[in-house]
């Protein structure tokens, strides 16, 4: 991946409107879903510091309900892809890893933004509410008919 690419595949997740989830269910079958693009500079500005400090590594954090079926999909398999995309400029970068879940509950507090009550009653520490955290392997993208693939990590 030359720096032209890396920097396309940045910029598309800090402005992309929605970050797409799939997950495998226990059948075995991809379950796909939009969540918050917790990287989008504009929906999010709270959190524009403490992605600067991932923009090598790609990291993606979401926020999600503890009862949700995407956790019972990841307790049995944490392989996951997430995609990016503008469909109208023909952008579009899919980030592919292995998702953890995140205890640490000052990482919650830390992200949370007002209004998340409507989806955690309870606030930051709500029982029900999840934090994922995904430090992709590898990525592949396309900006209009220019295709492109890397490993993360890789030298530039």
């Amino acid at each position: 991946m030359d720096i032209e690419d890396r920097k396309m595949a940045e910029d598309l997740i800090q402005v992309a409107p929605a970050a797409i989830l799939t997950t495998i269910n226990t059948q075995g079958y991809p379950q796909t879903r939009a969540l918050f693009n917790l990287r989008n500079k504009e929906q999010w500005p709270k959190l524009v510091p403490l992605f600067e400090g991932h923009r090598k590594d790609f990291m993606v954090l979401f926020t999600t309900n503890t009862s949700s079926s995407k956790i019972a999909d990841l307790k049995h398999n944490r392989k996951v892809s997430v995609y990016y995309h503008i469909p109208d400029q023909a952008r579009g970068l899919m980030l592919s890893g292995e998702i953890e879940v995140v205890q640490d509950i000052e990482m919650k507090k830390s992200i949370w933004h007002d209004g998340w009550e409507r989806y955690y009653p309870l606030g930051y520490d709500d029982p029900d509410h999840t934090l994922l955290c995904l430090y992709p392997m590898s990525g592949r993208g396309w900006n209009q008919s220019h295709t492109y693939h890397f490993e993360i990590g890789e030298k530039i």
